[in-house]
């Protein structure tokens, strides 16, 4: 059978080779998905989560049981004071822009101490002009590059010093870049040496890829608020959209109000049917997560035995799902992401090729076979058309679909 996917006798003994290696890693995934699948479970009992939660609402969505408990639910599971859930955010980046607008005023300062964000806040934050920016709304933006892939302590620590600083934005999983993500070790060390130097300055991360990955969560370490999409970790490939903002109540307040609206906030906003779906997703998300894991390490390995340079390696620490394959040439990084496509379950006969994708100023690639659009806890793989030529690879429904996409794509690889 793996032969009529077509992938190479080669391709197929190097994984058996692996996969004996990588065993003892695997074991360490397994122990993670325990404990936060407790974490979840421990939720739900907690909250006594019936099939009353999976009813719906629609106009205004006023009493929305379901609604209002699967926050609940959220906000235990992560570590936070409150958290809002809701399928009116379009995305991660939205529920980005929603938070940053909703805590940022004229005149305030925003620091991000990661470098620059990801390319898709670009216009978000003005980097590229656009009249509905922040910039334009006059919020001043500036930012501290990271020094040997970890934070600048000692220029972070001096510019607070310097400048009054609204809004602390990090970044933990790395983007189009080619650093390497951040683990919680470095975050709660950063959180510690800022609050004591400006207690009220507000510390927000962008959790997108990282849910899961830890033992710990970013507000569980002092950070004020966290934002993640729920087509990535959380949502467990069955959330259909969605994202969340978690943290301190009145922030997740001012952010409920900057969604909907200001005295309405987190009381209105219908569900629409995709309570179950959330609730479901939630569920299955330590398991889908440790997939995704399993696959990211098998993909390292595989590729590093090939000669290939990889980040991070199979035995390093992880900080999220994204693992990244160094091409250096536009060309090797084309023939993997068609290899991805091709053993996906939907979309396996399409072709990808590099576009001009709304809101990147380099044309990409995206090879996502996805149940969901866009959905990067399933098998997906994209890159940037610029050097060095990086794939960043990320997710897997199951480890072993994630290991047949990989094996094919290998395959398509070596052939070109």
């Amino acid at each position: 059978m793996q032969d009529e996917l077509g992938i190479s006798q080669k391709v197929q003994l190097l994984a058996k080779e692996v996969e004996e290696e990588i065993a003892p890693i695997f074991q360490k995934i397994d122990s993670l998905e325990e404990r936060n699948s407790l974490k979840v479970l421990n939720a739900f009992r907690k909250y006594q989560i019936s099939e009353s939660h999976f009813g719906s609402s629609t106009g205004y969505g006023y009493d929305d049981l379901g609604r209002d408990t699967i926050e609940k639910v959220f906000a235990t599971v992560l570590g936070s004071e409150d958290a809002l859930v809701r399928g009116q955010f379009i995305s991660g980046t939205h529920a980005l822009t929603v938070a940053l607008f909703a805590y940022l005023r004229p005149g305030d300062l925003l620091l991000s101490i990661t470098g620059k964000p990801y390319d898709t806040l670009d216009e978000v934050i003005g980097l590229v002009e656009n009249p509905s920016s922040l910039k334009a709304f006059g919020v001043k933006y500036d930012q501290i590059d990271l020094v040997d892939n970890d934070f600048d302590d000692e220029k972070i620590v001096t510019y607070l010093k310097e400048h009054k600083v609204k809004l602390i934005e990090l970044q933990r999983s790395k983007g189009y870049s080619t650093r390497k993500s951040i683990t919680m070790d470095k975050v709660e060390r950063i959180v510690k040496k800022i609050k004591k130097v400006d207690p009220e300055v507000i510390i927000m991360v962008d959790n997108c890829y990282c849910e899961f990955v830890s033992e710990k969560e970013p507000t569980e370490v002092g950070v004020d608020v966290m934002v993640g999409s729920l087509i990535k970790n959380l949502g467990g490939g069955l959330a259909p959209n969605g994202a969340y903002i978690a943290g301190r109540k009145d922030l997740v307040t001012l952010a409920a109000e900057r969604l909907t609206v200001p005295g309405e906030g987190r009381e209105v906003g219908p569900t629409l049917g995709i309570n179950k779906s959330f609730l479901q997703g939630l569920f299955m998300a330590p398991s889908v997560v440790s997939s995704s894991l399993k696959t990211a390490v098998f993909t390292s390995r595989m590729l590093e035995k090939l000669g290939f340079e990889v980040e991070p390696k199979y035995d390093e620490e992880r900080a999220d799902i994204v693992q990244n394959i160094i091409f250096h040439a536009s060309s090797k990084l084309i023939k993997y992401c068609q290899g991805i496509q091709i053993a996906s379950p939907i979309d396996s006969f399409a072709i990808p090729e590099p576009w001009d994708m709304p809101g990147y100023t380099d044309q990409v690639i995206m090879a996502a076979g996805t149940f969901t659009q866009g959905s990067s806890i399933e098998l997906s793989c994209d890159g940037p058309i610029r050097n060095p030529y990086i794939a960043y690879q990320q997710g897997s429904l199951t480890y072993t679909y994630g290991k047949l996409g990989v094996m094919k794509a290998i395959t398509n690889l070596l052939e070109e």
